[in-house]
């Protein structure tokens, strides 16, 4: 198994670096959004500080003709009324809690629910729903954004005051790195990612059923109706959600597995081989056979929860000014398991004070 760090496209010496801040636009309350421009290693981005949305990401083809390989708009209105988190921060806790319940230190807490009854990504007002702090940087050859907010005691039902810090660096090489920190003064769960939906073919161009993805994990966690873990840990040998080898992800999207019936395809966490890392290891690689472009994730995290564009349902235009249909992205978010805090044979995302949450994914581009 390929365990090593990211591979970068290109060498520090490629392209520019380019680092801008723009205004956005204004919420309803009047608070000023902003967008900041980056280039590096020749990947380009835009960040929004309203929920640390990547707006787009640029790569080259095997042309060196570049697309925005993530979905998104071109309208703050459309983030605040429309998004299912296109780009987005998640935070407090990514992914589901059944129930919107759990149980700290002889405690139960009650959460936002938003997903039926449970809460999904932090509940109805997430992190993908606040206003960041944002900081440019330059570090040697790297730039980057350092994006910060303090979630307050109860914010969503969570307990505890949580100080998120969240960094954005694009290398010299073209990489993509997220750094993910936080503290609480009180016990408390957090589970963050980030919730870009990757097209390698360019957003707005259609199915992603023939992009090849590999996750090097033998085992996911199967989910109940409403998508909540039912705590085992099943072995994906001879099932549709084998992807230890390079395969079409629309290869076994249709064959009638109960699992796939109930999450109109897949929308699973799949239990990573090398479980939590000191440092990223490869988690996941994504392929574009028509563009030749890659994509090749490094984290430190022990969980991915792959998403194949399930709940696109025709109703979104991105700025391409084609609408969003199921099956158009996919969606590669590195974690800690859904439901975590209501499983004890789940890697733990119990955060006390004293203690600092500490997690990193790399997104990289190879050629």
């Amino acid at each position: 198994m390929d365990r090593s760090g990211p591979v970068g496209r290109r060498g520090p010496s490629h392209g520019r670096r380019h680092l801008v801040k723009e205004l956005f636009g204004k919420l309803a309350d009047g608070t000023e959004i902003h967008r900041w421009s980056l280039e590096n290693g020749g990947t380009r981005m835009k960040v929004l500080s309203y929920g640390g949305i990547v707006q787009s990401l640029e790569v080259p083809d095997r042309h060196g003709r570049y697309a925005n390989v993530s979905l998104g708009f071109d309208h703050l209105e459309d983030y605040v009324t429309s998004s299912p988190y296109f780009g987005a921060l998640i935070g407090r806790y990514g992914n589901r809690i059944g129930k919107g319940r759990f149980t700290l230190d002889g405690k139960t807490y009650q959460l936002s629910v938003d997903d039926g009854d449970n809460s999904l990504h932090g509940g109805e007002a997430g992190f993908d729903t606040v206003v960041w702090d944002v900081e440019p940087f330059e570090r040697g050859t790297d730039i980057g954004l350092r994006l910060s907010y303090t979630s307050p005691d109860g914010e969503m039902g969570y307990p505890g005051t949580l100080t998120a810090t969240v960094t954005y660096t694009l290398t010299a090489e073209g990489d993509w790195r997220i750094d993910y920190a936080a503290t609480t003064d009180t016990a408390t769960v957090v589970n963050l990612t980030n919730h870009v939906y990757w097209n390698l073919a360019g957003e707005g161009s259609g199915t992603i059923e023939h992009h090849e993805l590999t996750i090097p994990a033998a085992h996911f966690t199967p989910t109940d109706a409403g998508l909540i873990p039912t705590g085992e840990l099943a072995p994906v040998d001879g099932t549709p959600f084998d992807f230890r080898e390079p395969k079409p992800i629309g290869r076994d999207l249709r064959t009638g597995h109960p699992q796939l019936l109930a999450a109109k395809g897949y929308d699973h966490n799949w239990v990573l081989e090398k479980g939590i890392s000191a440092e990223p290891e490869h988690v996941a690689t994504l392929q574009d056979p028509a563009s030749g472009r890659t994509l090749r994730i490094a984290s430190t995290e022990p969980g991915l929860q792959f998403y194949s564009g399930n709940f696109l349902d025709g109703t979104l235009v991105g700025p391409a000014g084609r609408t969003y249909r199921q099956g158009d992205a996919v969606c590669l978010e590195t974690q800690h398991y859904p439901d975590s805090p209501n499983h004890e044979n789940f890697p733990s995302t119990v955060l006390r004070p004293g203690e600092t949450y500490r997690s990193t994914t790399v997104h990289s581009f190879p050629s």
